[in-house]
């Protein structure tokens, strides 16, 4: 094994792999709509996937833990099959997961998040149980690092949810969550309220995802490649492995 997946490990194997483990790797997902062309899963495969590659990058030092699948999706709602959890919900659910490995010998945790809802709540999280729990927590969106890729082809001024992308990282990384014969850009509804609601704005606040789009998907996915989708990806792994090896202290794995 080139890497440590808690849910593919006994506790024997386990045990043996904390003599070097020293950061557990929490994916954080969501369960939500994603357009016509991207199943309701995608946000937590791609949390899933990104942890398994950055495991592999840090591989002895990194353990991989059982993805938490479901958000913060309450602006996704109107959707048929969006489940969302409470921002209190997803804390104590991250809570009771740092709790149990700290236990077994583990201190230090990153959230890799692929869900843009959750990054308030992971904050909020980062923030309150590094204090209570007396350890280190980091927390980081899978891709948001690969900002030569995106700026240098992503061209659509608003993107982000089942966009160009998105749907790339998905080509990448886990083509069956994409029905490609579906791809469409977004059905944007210009002028609304959201526009004024939009982070970056002077004033942020809550809106519908209906309010902003029809069909719940913004940018262009038909411009979505698996040549982008990995560029993205390796530029990402590539920033987040420098910066957690900083931060840990230790040498990215020799056989990478």
């Amino acid at each position: 094994m080139n890497y440590y997946d808690l849910t593919e490990m006994t506790w024997e194997e386990v045990k043996e792999a904390l003599a070097t483990i020293k950061l557990a790797i929490i994916p954080v997902g969501a369960h939500e709509q994603h357009g016509p062309h991207m199943v309701e899963s995608c946000d937590a495969v791609l949390a899933t996937q990104m942890a398994k590659k950055l495991c592999q990058k840090l591989f002895p030092y990194a353990l991989m833990t059982p993805t938490v699948n479901m958000g913060v999706s309450q602006h996704h709602i109107n959707f048929p099959g969006t489940i969302t959890l409470q921002p209190t919900t997803l804390i104590s659910i991250l809570r009771d997961m740092v709790v149990s490995l700290k236990q077994h010998g583990i201190n230090k945790f990153l959230f890799l998040n692929a869900h843009g809802g959750n990054q308030a709540t992971l904050n909020m999280a980062c923030t309150t149980l590094t204090s209570e729990l007396n350890v280190e927590i980091f927390y980081a969106k899978t891709t948001a690092s690969a900002k030569k890729a995106a700026s240098a082809y992503i061209t659509s001024k608003l993107f982000g949810h089942s966009c160009e992308r998105e749907v790339s990282e998905a080509l990448y990384l886990a083509p069956y969550l994409i029905r490609e014969n579906k791809i469409t850009k977004g059905a944007i509804n210009e002028g609304g309220k959201w526009e004024k609601l939009r982070p970056g704005s002077a004033i942020q606040g809550f809106y519908q995802y209906e309010e902003m789009t029809e069909n719940g998907c913004i940018g262009d996915a038909t411009k979505a490649s698996k040549e982008l989708g990995e560029m993205i990806v390796l530029e990402a792994l590539e920033n987040l492995t420098k910066e957690l090896c900083i931060l840990l202290n230790i040498k990215t794995n020799p056989n990478d």
